[in-house]
């Protein structure tokens, strides 16, 4: 059974000679606007596996002179795999790591002595209680230690760094805000190890490990820059496209304290390691023809002239050819003989995305649609991740599918019960407990102590506390009643919407299970069921929470189930993905954009109000501090836009989808 299919999504092909060139003199043209040494994989996976053999070869060059290999180390999810195939080697190949020394790069501040959520807790799970590694030689910044001894400490600890030779190789993630350890936006580059109050970003990004952003430390105890910087060889890690924006400004933007990892700028054996989705936004990816000859294909023709567009503020009808020959895209005019050429067959490329029916238009020429005719009506399954990521990511699609009479089911694959606060436990049980008073005096014995008891648990919990199984199920029941409220405002019928609760999911913890065969099969049936002509799925794979790439991945390994036993449905279904919490689809991807009028876009927020529970009270709204609604129309409201300045049709907003096709 695979279930790393998600991981396999290639939206564009990009030419290996873009990320391998043959030879120095192309890798110096390509990469003639980074500044740092840049390594591009084809996957966090390959990537990690190099840089492992990296760190092991350094550590049996140590063992063999007799001296001790003193790593500094990071948490998080970038170093993980690394770690993985560390431990891999330990046991496997005989990988030894008693002459390592560890020193943590950071740790929380403060936390207890018993604390479980410590960076160093999470070495420990990754790497350090899987290896050989003498306990004696792991170091760590004290989270327990008084504010006013702290100053000494630090200076101690860099001492202690000092009195095993210094730092043989460092190995760093990037946090949103382009801090590298906790050393925030305006680190200076002389720091050493000090006490920092943690940024917005980096705090939200710890809450999936303390909880919530309440139970998350305001400080860190971090390595400075400099004590970084001191190292022999640094190595930055960063996988997945969340990390394109701040790769592309450590890598080719100026050095400034604002993104303290364009530091590494600086350093003269610093090197970037990245998948290509970090990579994305590097010039050599993303705008090749700004540093060499390009191979032409249709997604990148789009994009150029997008780009151009963009750039002259013209749309793509009034493009010249002087406007070509001025930016850099000379090339597309030998290919087409001329602008005009060129503008037409792209400006038909994007009208082509654009219907108003997503189901495909009965009794019509679909030659140039986005999706068939028939048959029709349609079976529709639209798979949602959380109990409203299908309203706040297509709810105006699902309009118009129920509209235009086709079958739609909504299945909802988590319960989502750990997005629900409790103060909205309290309101419902206040509910129970008024209408057992007035409509039943002989109230259940049996109740009234669940109630006593779920209202003292409450009372009396503690930062950090897991909730009991009791509360997490009237939490998914709350989420339950809002999505059938917003199913049955979309006119979906009660028996169309389908409560899958993925076992993955139900740790009662933001840490969720791996995808098991227990999910998949939940899924598979369901396929079964309705047999559908087309899925649409969530395509949001930077999603904070990891829970939507989990989502889609117990998908798409159901699919790939039931094309490896030839299943008749799926021959004649297709599937859509769908984005809209997060980020939208870049233009030269969107393959089916569909329009929504502003009465259209006014029921779609009134869909995602009826998920009260996800209003101002939901613990995890992450970095983006505004409202699914309003982060849900701003995008539909900006693919629109764009639509409409490249000379396209004007609408209010439009929600994008890219079909997947199983591998």
């Amino acid at each position: 059974m695979r279930t790393n299919l998600s991981s396999q999504i290639t939206l564009n092909r990009v030419s290996t000679r873009y990320y391998r060139p043959e030879n120095a003199f192309e890798r110096s043209v390509l990469t003639r606007l980074e500044k740092v040494p840049t390594e591009i994989y084809e996957s966090a996976e390959e990537g990690a596996g190099q840089i492992a053999l990296d760190i092991a070869q350094l550590i049996r060059d140590k063992q063999k002179a007799g001296r001790f290999c003193v790593l500094a180390l990071a948490g998080g999810a970038s170093p993980r795999s690394v770690y993985a195939q560390l431990v891999r080697m330990h046991q496997e190949e005989g990988l030894s790591f008693r002459n390592v020394i560890v020193f943590n790069l950071y740790e929380y501040y403060p936390l207890t002595a018993d604390a479980v959520n410590s960076n160093l807790n999470q070495l420990r799970e990754m790497l350090l209680d899987h290896v050989d590694i003498d306990r004696q030689n792991i170091f760590s910044p004290d989270s327990t230690i008084a504010k006013d001894a702290i100053f000494e400490y630090c200076r101690l600890y860099e001492q202690r760094i000092e009195s095993y030779g210094g730092i043989d190789m460092a190995i760093l993630g990037i946090g949103r805000v382009g801090n590298i350890g906790f050393n925030e936006p305006g680190s200076r580059i002389n720091s050493t190890t000090r006490l920092i109050l943690l940024d917005n970003a980096s705090r939200n990004d710890a809450a999936k490990i303390f909880g919530s952003i309440d139970n998350t430390p305001v400080s860190s105890i971090t390595m400075g820059v400099q004590t970084i910087l001191n190292a022999r060889k640094v190595y930055l890690l960063a996988w997945g496209e969340e990390k394109a924006q701040m790769i592309k400004a450590c890598v080719e933007g100026n050095i400034t304290d604002t993104i303290p990892a364009s530091f590494l700028q600086t350093h003269n054996n610093a090197h970037i390691a990245i998948d290509l989705s970090a990579a994305s936004n590097l010039t050599r990816i993303q705008r090749p023809w700004l540093v060499t000859s390009c191979e032409w294909n249709d997604k990148l023709i789009r994009r150029a002239i997008v780009w151009l567009c963009q750039l002259t503020g013209k749309p793509i009808l009034k493009l010249t050819n002087k406007d070509y020959n001025e930016n850099g895209l000379s090339e597309l005019l030998a290919l087409f003989g001329s602008a005009y050429n060129a503008n037409i067959k792209i400006f038909n490329d994007l009208q082509h995305t654009i219907t108003g029916w997503p189901g495909g238009k009965p009794n019509a020429d679909d030659t140039y649609r986005p999706e068939r005719a028939n048959p029709y009506p349609k079976r529709v399954v639209v798979f949602s991740p959380h109990p409203d990521d299908d309203v706040i990511s297509m709810g105006g699609t699902i309009r118009r599918l129920v509209e235009q009479k086709h079958d739609v089911h909504v299945a909802y694959q988590t319960s989502g019960n750990i997005a629900v606060g409790d103060e909205e436990v309290v309101r419902f049980l206040h509910f129970i407990n008024g209408f057992n008073q007035l409509f039943n005096q002989s109230a259940d014995q049996v109740i009234n102590e669940k109630y006593a008891e779920i209202r003292k648990f409450l009372a009396q919990k503690k930062d950090g506390d897991m909730d009991t199984r009791d509360i997490l199920t009237i939490k998914g029941l709350i989420r339950r009643g809002e999505a059938r409220t917003a199913c049955t405002y979309n006119n979906i019928p009660l028996d169309h919407c389908h409560f899958l609760d993925l076992p993955f999911y139900e740790t009662g913890k933001i840490q969720k299970n791996p995808i098991s065969e227990a999910d998949v099969e939940i899924v598979r049936n369901l396929l079964r069921q309705v047999a559908p002509h087309q899925i649409f799925v969530a395509g949001d794979l930077a999603d904070p929470h990891g829970t939507h790439r989990v989502c889609t991945d117990a998908v798409f390994a159901a699919i790939d189930l039931e094309k490896e036993a030839g299943a008749e449905w799926l021959k004649d279904c297709r599937i859509w993905m769908y984005r809209g919490a997060w980020a939208e689809w870049e233009i030269e991807n969107i393959e089916m954009a569909v329009p929504i009028s502003p009465e259209e876009l006014r029921a779609k927020r009134n869909s995602i109000l009826k998920h009260q529970s996800q209003m101002e009270s939901a613990p995890f709204l992450c970095n983006d501090d505004r409202l699914f609604w309003l982060r849900s129309e701003y995008l539909n409201r900006g693919t629109a836009s764009l639509y409409d300045k490249l000379g396209l049709a004007s609408y209010e907003a439009m929600e994008a989808f890219v079909e997947y096709k199983p591998l």
